[in-house]
């Protein structure tokens, strides 16, 4: 056993000695060869500064804010005190707000919301008033070899073209239903410059923009905020303005009820002012009865829109804007520090790699290239 353990810890030593050779052999190879290094490495720097220059500079906006969350629970003990004088009972049962904040980025990125932010008009740097559609179509940028690699595609294109007869006419309205392959490329190019976060924590929502265009950045920020704000306004609000619409139509119903049977008992009053009858005193009691009922019914319904105008008001959330949108100084992308040390990084682990493994891999090419033949020649 102790000759066994010995053998094994003489072999691990060979290993561990093996390898350092091999590393130091390694490291002076790449020293005596530093001069390609060198090479290699300047090439990569100049690559990386042509890369980094020609990507145009993207500027970044946010909005940070938080919503108020929908509590059904407490939303009856005011409301119910007020309703429980016109006798309207509100305790319906509790109902979750489906739009809950961590939905808020589905509908930032949904295409119908994207659709309604093409049309809005933003102020360039240079005081230029164009829609968002028409400053991504024209004042957008791309690098020199996007333009290369489109090439092919817009080649069969326009062959394609060349043998399909197109008869749709082109419409400048963008239909969110129906969107051409165009429009759904400018939608996507638009929903991937746009962007919002929620905090799982804190439920702060965070709404972002990636223009080129450090206004337009801001603008974009502030219109997809409010926006948002309308969207989930209008959803929240939405069951209490429809209450609100019918009780108003009830209420117009039952005020031209009530002005109805008041002149009607106004007019058999005048009519049998001087009559005795028993009958005469029964019809105008009776109209007048009926003009009473009118107005406690046109009262009641007065009070239903009061209730149902207060339930609006009450339910409409509120945003508090932790942090509006402002002009970025700096550019957010691209970082040219990042991508001049990425370029150099790779050329050169590139020019190691040539120097380490290209000559053993031409000797083993040759070897088996000798042995193929000295084997044909054996045949």
């Amino acid at each position: 056993m102790e000759q066994e353990n010995k053998f094994n810890t003489e072999s691990l030593v060979q290993g561990n000695q093996e390898q350092e050779i091999n590393l130091l052999e390694m490291a002076a190879k790449l020293w005596s060869s530093r001069r390609i290094i060198l090479k290699w490495v300047g090439i990569g720097i100049v690559i990386g500064l042509i890369v980094a220059f020609s990507i145009p500079k993207e500027y970044s906006s946010s909005v940070k804010l938080s919503p108020e969350l929908s509590n059904s629970g407490s939303s009856g003990s005011g409301m119910s005190a007020l309703a429980s004088l016109a006798g309207i009972n509100m305790n319906s049962g509790n109902s979750s707000d489906a739009v809950y904040p961590e939905l808020y980025p589905d509908v930032v990125s949904s295409i119908p919301f994207t659709v309604s932010l093409l049309s809005v008009p933003v102020q360039t740097e240079d005081n230029k008033v164009i829609t968002v559609q028409e400053f991504l179509e024209e004042e957008t940028s791309a690098p020199w070899w996007s333009a290369i690699l489109k090439l092919p595609f817009k080649a069969i294109g326009a062959v394609k073209g060349l043998f399909s007869e197109s008869n749709e006419a082109e419409s400048d309205t963008i239909n969110a239903y129906n969107l051409t392959l165009e429009q759904y490329t400018l939608v996507k190019a638009l929903s991937s410059r746009i962007n919002a976060d929620v905090d799982s924590k804190s439920l702060v929502v965070t709404i972002s923009s990636m223009m080129q265009d450090p206004k337009v950045a801001a603008q974009l920020a502030d219109t997809v905020t409010s926006r948002l704000q309308k969207y989930i306004t209008s959803y929240r609000t939405e069951k209490a303005r429809q209450d609100l619409y019918y009780a108003k139509k009830i209420n117009e119903e039952a005020r031209q009820a009530y002005y109805t049977a008041q002149k009607n008992y106004a007019t058999a009053s005048d009519r049998n002012q001087s009559l005795s009858s028993r009958a005469a005193a029964i019809a105008i009691e009776r109209m007048q009865n009926e003009a009473s009922l009118a107005f406690n019914l046109y009262n009641s319904t007065a009070q239903r829109v009061q209730i149902a105008e207060a339930k609006v008001q009450e339910t409409t959330p509120v945003f508090a804007v932790v942090q509006p949108a402002t002009v970025p100084v700096k550019a957010a992308k691209p970082s040219k520090v990042a991508i001049l040390i990425g370029f150099v990084f790779l050329a050169f682990v590139a020019s190691a790699a040539y120097i380490l493994f290209l000559p053993g891999l031409k000797e083993s090419i040759k070897s088996v290239a000798k042995n193929r033949t000295t084997l044909q020649l054996q045949d």
